[in-house]
């Protein structure tokens, strides 16, 4: 996806001899954001990238698009007299309605897409965070959103391999205290210093999102981050139930449970539908009853009991954490399945059994024809690569061995049946 945003970004950019025409504009679906500068393509890619970076900020809060202020975006060529401009620079200002979002981008032949997806997060959450205020005062001091909150949003959307960041958490000391990340400055790190701070920022907005109603505390606590304090920790605990008590000792536990479950090595296609399906039949223990188990759709027909509740919600944090270990082919399908579950848990039932109709059709579909690609695949390898890797060689030698005649055996009773075939078909 990125690449193919970052190729189509760079389309035509020799063939212009300038930006002059910063008259020309587009305005992407949601219209939200208004592009100027550059031309049509290059507008459309920037469009594109910018809808779905805040339609995965979205799947992932569980919030529709409610958005008050646009961002406008500035597309410029850069110049050779100006090389310390930098490629993303997001503006914002207050003035007497709300606040006032500018995104300028430098387009280049060497652009960081990813660069451009960070500050079109910021653009979105300070949107958010400042939808509600209308009345800002002039020389008020606005507040950013934290940067591990950015790097955490992004290190979990669809199609992202969390492998390194799992791998970098997993290959360091001494996990570093909730308080301290929380006041480092990762602009200030190096390369190495910055993998590991998205390390801690994926690991801290996963574990604040497998709470209950954890993406509703989550959108709340960015509601609230205008009139944040200068104790992060207060904020977030003022906000989460789980980081009330002890909010260190969950932050370890988080990390280690993380670790432990070495999501940086991928499962096979096989074994992500293997472990998808035991996820998915639920055990349930209730007072004074057997355990029974139960299937995904049974939850659609009737009023939960507390227990079934419960079932739910830890099936909805089991595939929070199993989301990153999926192989990719089924990622879309367990979130799917994730954000199914934390809606029955709340007793939204409505529309519920036809949305699990469909995603079980499209999860069976897939699979027929991931197993259809799996046989091509090893019937090639067997019988048509010319280089044998040595994975069929058990099986090939059994196929010849049971061609080949049996050796006779020599007790007297098979000697006796030997002599009485042999008379019969003489």
């Amino acid at each position: 996806m990125m690449k193919r945003v970052a190729i189509v970004l760079f389309v035509g950019i020799s063939l212009q001899g300038d930006y002059a025409a910063q008259s020309e504009r587009s305005t992407s679906p949601s219209r939200q954001f208004v592009i100027y500068g550059a031309d049509p393509k290059i507008r459309g890619a920037v469009s594109s990238l910018a809808e779905q970076t805040k339609a995965n900020l979205l799947a992932l809060l569980r919030q529709r698009d409610d958005w008050k202020t646009p961002v406008v975006v500035n597309l410029q060529s850069q110049q050779a007299n100006l090389p310390e401009v930098p490629p993303a620079d997001l503006r914002f200002s207050q003035t007497g309605f709300g606040i006032k979002l500018q995104l300028d981008l430098t387009i280049s032949k060497n652009l960081d897409v990813s660069v451009v997806e960070r500050e079109l997060v910021r653009a979105v959450l300070l949107e958010m965070m400042y939808r509600k205020q209308t009345n800002i005062s002039a020389g008020a001091v606005l507040v950013e959103p934290p940067d591990w909150l950015i790097d955490g949003v992004l290190a979990l959307a669809p199609g992202r391999d969390p492998g390194p960041l799992v791998e970098a958490l997993a290959n360091t000391g001494t996990p570093l205290a909730l308080k301290k990340f929380l006041h480092q400055r990762p602009s200030i790190f190096d390369s190495s210093g910055r993998t590991l701070y998205r390390a801690y920022s994926f690991a801290l907005v996963q574990m604040l999102l497998s709470e209950k109603d954890g993406a509703a505390r989550l959108t709340q606590y960015i509601d609230h981050l205008s009139a944040s304090s200068n104790d992060p920790l207060a904020d977030l605990e003022a906000q989460f139930g789980l980081l009330a008590d002890d909010a260190e000792r969950t932050w370890q536990l988080a990390l280690k449970q993380l670790k432990s479950a070495q999501t940086f090595s991928l499962l096979t296609f096989a074994e992500s539908e293997r472990h998808l399906d035991e996820l998915l039949s639920l055990k349930i223990s209730e007072l004074n009853k057997p355990m029974k188990t139960v299937s995904l759709d049974e939850f659609t027909q009737h009023k939960l009991s507390a227990g079934e509740k419960m079932a739910l919600e830890q099936l909805r944090r089991d595939l929070l954490f199993f989301v990153p270990q999926a192989n990719p082919v089924l990622r879309p399908i367990a979130r799917e399945y994730e954000a199914i579950a934390g809606l029955l848990s709340r007793g939204k039932r409505r529309g519920m059994a036809k949305r699990l109709l469909r995603l079980e059709a499209t999860c069976q579909r897939l699979v027929s024809r991931m197993r259809e690609i799996d046989d091509y695949m090893n019937w090639f390898e067997a019988t048509q690569m010319k280089s044998v890797s040595g994975n069929f060689t058990g099986y090939l030698k059994a196929v010849d061995q049971s061609q080949l005649q049996p050796p006779r055996r020599r007790d007297p009773l098979s000697l006796y049946v030997d002599v009485v075939a042999d008379q019969f078909d003489n």
